[in-house]
């Protein structure tokens, strides 16, 4: 048996189609499985027992030239995309599972269909029970909500030497400010920095602000803004920046404030405490179900509006989220995981 596994195209929906990926496996151990992924996402499954090799590409007439000798008789399509059936088609994948989506369905043998409401339009549901549909389709049983990640010895040791220069705080908390989706999501800097110092006002804490190569400039302000040596900007102290570097981080942290972007998942699958801003986008579509999470919002007429850029001009669904009210949040996760060891239902 040999499988084609579709990964999608977002960093935090890689993660949460780990479920997906664990069930797969499990229903078909002896079944070579290969991976195709757009390239910026490949470091999420590194050191994952799921797949036997990658197919990295955005091209789907690539995609399809290295699948066609490999003779696939099952693929399973998490990326909802045109491209990934049309690849999946011509690389002559026998089996083809995936949702009606961009009028793609001929090119699929299993069609499912996305919920929709009584006008057609598509209902907000979590990507990770998609996802879960998916590897049901294909034969496994219900994967569940667990989601998992892994990291390598050499991303540790290079968590390792920014955990020195942290200075040995028992508390470290994460700021992740930076958001791909696009400007929409990111919070006021003025904000970051009131929360990094409100946060740091207690003894025995540090602040680590995450980010990628795009981030560098970001989480550097933040850090100069702050003018403290106990709140450090990644791109100052890493070796090297790395999705997998990412992961061993995210991994350690007592807590991660972020956009909803890539590293809250991670922090769902390490079962970290997060607190997670929302601002144009729908939290329905990327609930993760983890205890020890917070989701904060701002209920206004225009959103959420999913789209990049705010349309009306105003991006009052990010410069109105307090930062009081997010230092409320990251202290209720603080002080009952500091008290109880256990993370709270939220």
């Amino acid at each position: 048996m040999k499988l084609a596994v579709f990964l999608p195209g977002w960093i935090g929906d890689v993660v949460m189609a780990t479920p997906a990926f664990r069930a797969l496996r499990a229903a078909y151990p002896d079944a070579r499985i290969t991976g195709v992924a757009k390239p910026y996402v490949a470091g999420v499954v590194t050191g994952s027992p799921w797949f036997d090799d990658l197919i990295l590409s955005k091209s789907a007439l690539r995609i399809a030239r290295k699948l066609r000798p490999r003779s696939i008789d099952l693929a399973v399509l998490f990326p909802n995309s045109f491209r990934s059936a049309f690849a999946a088609w011509m690389g002559g994948c026998k089996q083809r599972i995936g949702f009606a989506r961009y009028l793609r369905s001929w090119m699929l043998t299993d069609v499912l269909e996305a919920p929709r409401d009584a006008a057609g339009k598509l209902t907000p549901t979590p990507a990770l029970d998609s996802y879960n549909a998916l590897a049901v389709r294909a034969g496994c049983p219900d994967p569940g909500h667990r989601m998992e990640l892994f990291t390598l010895p050499k991303d540790e040791a290079d968590a390792d030497l920014v955990w020195q220069a942290l200075g040995g705080a028992r508390t470290v908390i994460g700021l992740n400010p930076g958001a791909a989706f696009g400007a929409a999501k990111c919070w006021p800097t003025a904000h970051w920095v009131l929360l990094a110092k409100s946060l740091i006002a207690q003894r025995d804490r540090a602040i680590l602000l995450l980010g990628g190569p795009a981030e560098s400039a970001l989480t550097q302000e933040i850090s100069l803004a702050c003018g403290r040596p106990d709140v450090v900007a990644l791109s100052e102290v890493a070796p090297r920046l790395s999705l997998g570097l990412s992961k061993a981080l995210v991994r350690r942290l007592s807590l991660l404030v972020t956009t909803d972007s890539g590293p809250r998942h991670f922090a769902s699958a390490f079962g970290r405490p997060v607190v997670t801003l929302f601002g144009p986008t729908h939290i329905a579509w990327t609930e993760t179900y983890q205890p020890g999470a917070i989701h904060l919002q701002q209920v206004l007429p225009c959103g959420p509006c999913q789209q990049r850029v705010c349309p009306e001009k105003h991006h009052r669904c990010m410069t109105e989220l307090s930062p009081v009210e997010v230092l409320a949040a990251c202290e209720r996760l603080l002080g009952l995981t500091n008290r109880t060891g256990v993370l709270p239902s939220c």
